[in-house]
C-alpha cells in the first residue's frame, strides 16, 4: 500500500469520526458536555487499574508489576479520592465550563484535520503542557508556601495509585485544567485534535499514577528514555524531590531533577 493510499485512508477515517462526532451536535454544545466527557474518560482509564488494584492481594502475579509491591490499596482510599474527584468538577470545574459556555459558544467545521496536522497538534499540545507542569510543579515544591497551601493535598498517597490522579485541591485543579483547556487554542487546534489530545492526556496522567509498571506501559514504548511514566512519577511521590516533569524527561535532564529508582 502507498503512503499516499495510506494517507487518503487515514482521512477517510478521521473523517468518518468527525462526522459521527458532529452527528451528536447538540450534545456538543451543552454546557453539559466538557464536564461529563472529562469526567467519564477519567474514570474509564481509571477503572481497570482499580480492577488491578482490587485483585492485587488475591493475586501474586499482579503484585510483580506493582512498582511499590508491599502497598495496600483500600476501599476507603479509593473513595476518598473519588468523592475529592466528583467534587471538584462539581464544584470548581462545572461552573467555569458554564462561564466558558456563555463567552465562547463552540464552533464545529465540518472538515475533519489531516493525519499529519492532527498529529503534529497533539504532540505540540502534549509537549507545551509537559514544560507548563514542569514549571508549576518545580515551583511548588521549590517554595514552602506553594507547597503547602496548594500542593500538599496530592502528596497525600506516597504510593500512588489511579484515582490518586485527580486527587487535589482547587488551585492544582484549575491551574491543570487551564493548561490543558489553553494549548489547543494558542495552537489553533481543530476540535478533534482537541478532543484526542484531552483523552491522551488524561491517559497519560492516570498511567503516571496508576502505581504499575507494565510490559505496554508509555514509557516502555518510548526509546531512549525520553519518557518517564509512572515508575518516574511514582518515585517523585515517595521522595518529593525529583522528577517534576509529568511526562516526558528533557525538562528534568536539564534542571538535574532526574532520578531513577536505581539512583
Amino acid at each position: 500500500m502507498s503512503s499516499s493510499h495510506t494517507t487518503r485512508l487515514n482521512t477517510m477515517l478521521l473523517q468518518s469520526l468527525w462526522d459521527f462526532i458532529l452527528g451528536h451536535h447538540a450534545w456538543l454544545r451543552s454546557p453539559f458536555f466538557p464536564v461529563l466527557f472529562s469526567l467519564s474518560v477519567y474514570l474509564t482509564f481509571c477503572l481497570p487499574f482499580v480492577v488491578l488494584d482490587l485483585l492485587s492481594p488475591r493475586l501474586a502475579w499482579i503484585r510483580t508489576f506493582k512498582i511499590q509491591q508491599k502497598s495496600h490499596v483500600s476501599w476507603t482510599m479509593m473513595w476518598s479520592c473519588l468523592a475529592h474527584s466528583l467534587y471538584n468538577h462539581v464544584v470548581f470545574l462545572f461552573p467555569l465550563t458554564v462561564l466558558h459556555w456563555f463567552w465562547r459558544p463552540a464552533t464545529f467545521m465540518p472538515e475533519a484535520p489531516g493525519t499529519l496536522r492532527l498529529i503534529w497538534d497533539v504532540v505540540a499540545c502534549l509537549l507545551l503542557f509537559d514544560f507548563q507542569y514542569f514549571i508549576w510543579h518545580l515551583l511548588h515544591h521549590k517554595v514552602p508556601w506553594l507547597y503547602r497551601t496548594f500542593h500538599k493535598v496530592h502528596h497525600k498517597h506516597t504510593s500512588t495509585f489511579a484515582l490518586t490522579t485527580e486527587y487535589s485541591g482547587a488551585w492544582e485543579t484549575l491551574s491543570l485544567g487551564f493548561f490543558a483547556g489553553v494549548n489547543p487554542l494558542l495552537l489553533g487546534c481543530h476540535p478533534l485534535t482537541e478532543m484526542l489530545f484531552y483523552v491522551l492526556n488524561i491517559w497519560l496522567s492516570v498511567e503516571d499514577h496508576s502505581g504499575y509498571d507494565l510490559p505496554w506501559s508509555t514509557h516502555r514504548l518510548v526509546p531512549f528514555g525520553l519518557y518517564g511514566g509512572a515508575p518516574h512519577h511514582d518515585l517523585h511521590h515517595l521522595k518529593f524531590k525529583s522528577n517534576y516533569a509529568p511526562y516526558f524527561t528533557h525538562w528534568d535532564r536539564v534542571f538535574g531533577t532526574l532520578h531513577k529508582h536505581s539512583d
